[in-house]
């Protein structure tokens, strides 16, 4: 599996993310992390938003809403195969690890992460940050409690460890959530926890040998 970490959105040069992809241009759209939004309206904006990103960079998106797909990870795992990769947009990082856990989207993007070295897996802010070993720390950013609002249930703090680091989104930028990141990377450097800060605009490109 391809990796495009990102900070914020697709970074300075997207056409890079565009450029991992092969034959199959496919790419699932995952706007889970915003299920405890409340302004439906303005949630429905920002997917278009990427969509129509998604679409001028040359690839073809389909929105999927991993919560069709709660207790159905079968049928999720089919309908992924259709894709050759995903972007996973930002939002609350708990509540989109908890969508992944109820729709068994971890655990195919685990196996995927063995199996599909064309597979591309990219996403921005807490698109990534679910990757990580586990996700303390970031209750210093994001609300765990959110995950009672978006699916009535408690937060999970064990991420997918498909990255052996702690991932800082907006550090030092031009964010409103720059200020709080500063705070999560002071506790990942009391823990002795491995990490990689990003600003906006910066992205890591991990990609898979073939």
């Amino acid at each position: 599996m391809h990796l495009y970490l990102s900070s914020y959105r697709f970074g300075d040069n997207p056409e890079q993310f565009s450029n991992m992809y092969g034959t199959n241009r496919r790419v699932a759209l995952i706007s889970n992390a915003l299920d405890s939004f409340s302004d439906i309206t303005r949630r429905k904006l920002s997917e278009e938003e990427q969509l129509s990103s998604l679409t001028d960079l040359g690839l073809f998106p389909e929105s999927i809403d991993l919560r069709n797909y709660f207790g159905k990870q079968n049928e999720l795992d089919k309908k992924m195969q259709e894709f050759g990769g995903v972007w996973v947009r930002g939002g609350n990082a708990f509540v989109l690890r908890l969508a992944y856990k109820l729709s068994g989207f971890d655990l195919i993007m685990q196996e995927m992460h063995h199996t599909r070295k064309d597979f591309v897996y990219g996403g921005f802010s807490a698109g990534v940050c679910v990757l990580a070993p586990s996700l303390k720390g970031l209750e210093l950013v994001d609300y765990p409690e959110e995950t009672q609002v978006a699916y009535q249930q408690p937060a999970l703090y064990e991420g997918l460890g498909i990255i052996d680091f702690a991932f800082a989104p907006h550090y030092r930028s031009a964010h409103q959530e720059s200020e709080m990141i500063e705070q999560v990377v002071e506790y990942y450097k009391k823990q002795e926890i491995t990490y990689r800060a990003l600003r906006d605009g910066e992205v890591i490109i991990l990609r898979e040998r073939t």
